[in-house]
């Protein structure tokens, strides 16, 4: 994966789904390479649009892992806002 001042290449294929491995912050981090890539009006149109599909792809990945993000912190302190019963204290009474 290109450093993220590194010049974007385009042309070649988008390089293997890494799936979950990535973290948010790399996707970030090649996210903008890709915009400043194809703001540089310097890219073929097969490139431009080979870097285009790579960021579609790693947006989506973004979203998927914020929203698993955006479920935990639901399940830490409620849906509602409220906080949540701490683990320690879920030993089965039930304290409502």
């Amino acid at each position: 994966m290109p450093d993220e001042g590194a010049p974007v290449q385009g042309g070649g294929s988008a390089p293997p789904d890494d799936g979950d491995e990535a973290s948010l912050e790399k996707r970030i981090r090649r996210l903008e390479a890709i915009v400043a890539a194809l703001d540089s009006d310097s890219l073929e149109l097969e490139q431009a649009l080979a870097l285009f599909e790579e960021g579609v792809v790693h947006v989506r990945k973004a979203q998927e892992i914020l929203a698993e993000a955006e479920l935990k912190v639901e399940e830490l302190i409620g849906r509602d806002g409220e906080e949540a019963r701490p683990l320690e204290s879920a030993n089965g009474t039930d304290d409502d």
